[in-house]
């Protein structure tokens, strides 16, 4: 047995981490002049409320001696760990623990500690931490695991969909004349994350209602013939319940898979989306 790690990236909620014995590291905050370093310091309602109030946050990685930290308390106490990191694509927080696990290693040559890039964000990255918990419930070894993550990533898509377009602006996604444009015109982009684990346009519908049906076609397109089936996929939503709900409907119907679990995208991610992003986190084709 081995102990997971994964940071607020993941997107995963508190109940799934404490069932499960996950940590999750929080990747920090700032908002109006205030750093928030834990989740319980910034609430996903506060934090959507402030930001449709017009708070402009920053995230930042963590950095290697927090990770360290981190990894030293477990093995210390002779247990194997396993970090799955926010894609290496969209931040430097994997290149933080990767630091940090050499620093931990010159103390302890023994250590069993990997550091993987799942090159995931958001519930995509969620969905490969649940599938390395399941592994591990299997009684795989964490070597076995890691082999699993570096060669299946590829498999696992985040496709998603944004109702504000200035803050894909903030992060130069778009362009400041398309993010004005685009909103004029209920332009609604549909965004994957692709093989380098970074963020790109698929297409563009008009309205928001178009844009989750989109975000499930594109679901029916990445599975068709895939190798490994879903038996469970994942919604990640900002302040929109309501669309995560007609999605899980969608895919229920459309899929039979009745394993769809929804959970809050923290503002480690909806800082960089809003909070209209509804992301959807399945298995399918090779990205």
């Amino acid at each position: 047995m081995f102990k997971i790690i994964t940071d607020s990236g993941a997107d995963l909620p508190e109940g799934f981490l404490e069932e499960n014995d996950v940590t999750s590291l929080y990747l920090p905050v700032t908002m109006d002049g205030i750093s928030y370093r834990a989740a319980q310091e910034l609430p996903g309602e506060e934090f959507y409320q402030k930001l449709k109030q017009g708070a402009m946050p920053t995230t930042s990685q963590m950095n290697p001696q927090e990770a360290a930290e981190c990894f030293r308390q477990y093995l210390a106490e002779g247990t194997a760990v396993l970090y799955l990191a926010l894609s290496s694509g969209l931040s430097g927080t994997y290149n933080s623990a990767r630091i940090g696990a050499d620093m931990i290693k010159e103390e302890m040559p023994d250590a069993k500690l990997a550091v993987v890039d799942t090159l995931s964000a958001s519930v995509q990255q969620g969905l490969l931490v649940c599938k390395a918990v399941q592994l591990r419930n299997e009684g795989k070894t964490l070597e076995e695991v890691v082999k699993y993550v570096e060669e299946n990533r590829q498999n696992f898509h985040a496709i998603f969909t944004v109702d504000d377009l200035f803050h894909l602006h903030r992060g130069g996604r778009v362009s400041k004349a398309s993010a004005i444009v685009g909103t004029l015109a209920q332009i609604k982009p549909v965004l994957r994350m692709n093989g380098e684990g970074k963020i790109e346009m698929l297409n563009k519908v008009r309205g928001r209602k178009k844009s989750l049906q989109a975000v499930v076609d594109t679901m029916e397109e990445q599975t068709s013939g895939q190798e490994e089936k879903n038996d469970m996929v994942l919604i990640g939503y900002g302040d929109c319940a309501e669309d995560a709900e007609s999605v899980k409907a969608l895919i229920q119907e459309r899929f039979g898979i009745e394993k769809v679990l929804l959970s809050h995208v923290c503002p480690t991610i909806g800082a960089h989306t809003g909070a209209g992003i509804i992301v959807l986190a399945f298995a399918g084709k090779k990205r």
